[in-house]
């Protein structure tokens, strides 16, 4: 089975469409997958170091990257992949510090080489000498001091020094995760990515099932607001139970909203079990992939023919902002929804025309660049003239750089991985908003994303 699996990956991994060659990866993914069905154990299956080691790899798969234990993980660091991509979001919400796309060079190196990984600047330092250890460990108690101050200060509210209030709350992909976010400091979920309850299974979750855990999360965050994203598959998530045709570029194709208007049997009960559950606690409803005022005005009319037939009481309903026609099109859609909440890394791969996970084209995906900046900029500008708040809920939010920037922008909520939340409220009661609205101003006027991280 591996030899067959492996001649099957080199043949996709030589085709000249780069798209394709991508999927490598995947296949010997599923390869081991099954592999560890057949057999006892897996020798190069990840999580069963028996000591601390930072894992350097030709590219994880997000299944592999979520079974690695952090307390034996010390760092990631992979040739391929990007800062988007599903495996480093994973590495992030398990506060493993990775560089994505390094490159084949790294894969040339001893297993047994001693070596500095540095998450936060990108860079894998090989062979460091003892001056180079003694600054390494001294950084890291640095680190961790830093760490505990702010977790120690993690429920104090993210005021900046001139008395501005930023709300800071984190995404969550599952029912667990509601406390642990409570416990982080996060002030709400802004964003409950609900297909964690559609995904890997062989038939969709039931009403009552639904129900039951959107309310488990409501009772969990005891006030706190929860905004659940209705289903977003399509793309990168394939649901056999669905099938779904085959299309030539999922990205663009039925996903999102789209596909929950073209399923009524998975849209509605999902509405009426957040309708339900609205009445355990705080709920809004979030809408993802609204391209045009048609979709967002079928997608409510729907909500509301749910919320009449069980007699619920209103709830805000709001859209992600992914794709330049839902910020072209703002004004219009603020008509119609009661907020908006940016998705910065879908918005970064349509504003580019890049693919977060291409290998060669990830790294200049940054949500960073100015064209992704003055599009976000756009949406807030929109927003407060029609009296609507606006969020952001992709990487970006959970970035120190990114945070001030958006802060700067008018943005009022951020919603990032449960790790990043007492780092960024930590940051942001360090700094005044006229401050952060200068920078946000300078990064407008930059050319690249280079410029901006320059800043």
């Amino acid at each position: 089975w591996r030899q067959s699996i492996d001649e099957r990956a080199q043949e996709v991994a030589s085709l000249d469409d780069a798209l394709l060659k991508e999927r490598a990866v995947d296949l010997q993914d599923v390869g081991h997958r099954v592999l560890r069905l057949l057999a006892d154990t897996l020798e190069e299956e990840p999580g069963t170091f028996t000591m601390p080691v930072i894992l350097v790899a030709e590219d994880l798969s997000p299944s592999d990257t979520a079974r690695l234990d952090p307390a034996m993980i010390l760092g990631i660091c992979t040739a391929g992949g990007g800062p988007t991509s599903h495996t480093a979001i994973i590495a992030r919400s398990l506060d493993i510090p990775a560089i994505v796309g390094a490159g084949p060079a790294v894969l040339h190196q001893p297993e047994d080489s001693l070596c500095i990984l540095d998450g936060d600047a990108g860079n894998l330092y090989l062979e460091p000498g003892d001056g180079d250890l003694h600054l390494a460990h001294q950084v890291q108690q640095q680190w961790q001091a830093l760490r505990e101050a702010e977790r120690l200060a993690c429920y104090q509210p993210a005021i900046t020094t001139d008395g501005q209030r930023i709300e800071v709350v984190a995404n969550i992909g599952g029912a667990s995760e509601a406390e642990q976010a409570v416990a982080a400091g996060a002030e709400g979920i802004g964003l409950l990515r609900s297909e964690f309850l559609f995904l890997q299974r062989a038939e969709p979750p039931s009403e009552d099932e639904q129900f039951i855990a959107y309310s488990a999360m409501t009772r969990a965050l005891n006030g706190l607001p929860l905004i659940i994203r209705t289903l977003d598959i399509g793309g990168d998530k394939e649901v056999p139970y669905l099938s779904l045709p085959a299309e030539d570029n999922p990205f663009l194709g039925v996903r999102g909203i789209r596909l929950c208007l073209a399923r009524s049997d998975l849209f509605r009960p999902q509405l009426r079990a957040i309708y339900r559950a609205a009445a355990t606690g705080p709920v809004k409803i979030m809408f993802p992939m609204i391209a045009t005022v048609e979709e967002l005005r079928a997608a409510r009319a729907i909500a509301e023919e749910v919320r009449v037939e069980l007699g619920a009481a209103v709830v805000d309903i709001g859209i992600m902002i992914e794709v330049p026609s839902a910020v072209l099109m703002a004004p219009e859609l603020a008509a119609h929804a009661d907020f908006f909440s940016v998705g910065t890394n879908d918005l970064t791969q349509y504003v580019l025309a890049m693919d977060r996970g291409h290998p060669s084209l990830a790294r200049q995906a940054d949500a960073l660049h100015p064209a992704v900046l003055r599009m976000i900029d756009m949406t807030v500008k929109a927003a407060t003239a029609a009296g609507r708040w606006v969020g952001v809920c992709g990487g970006m939010a959970g970035e120190p750089k990114g945070a001030m920037i958006l802060a700067g922008l008018g943005v009022a909520e951020l919603s990032m991985s449960i790790p990043s939340v007492a780092a960024i409220k930590s940051r942001l009661r360090a700094q005044s908003l006229v401050d952060m609205q200068a920078l946000a101003k300078r990064a407008l006027a930059c050319q690249s994303a280079a410029e901006v991280r320059a800043l």
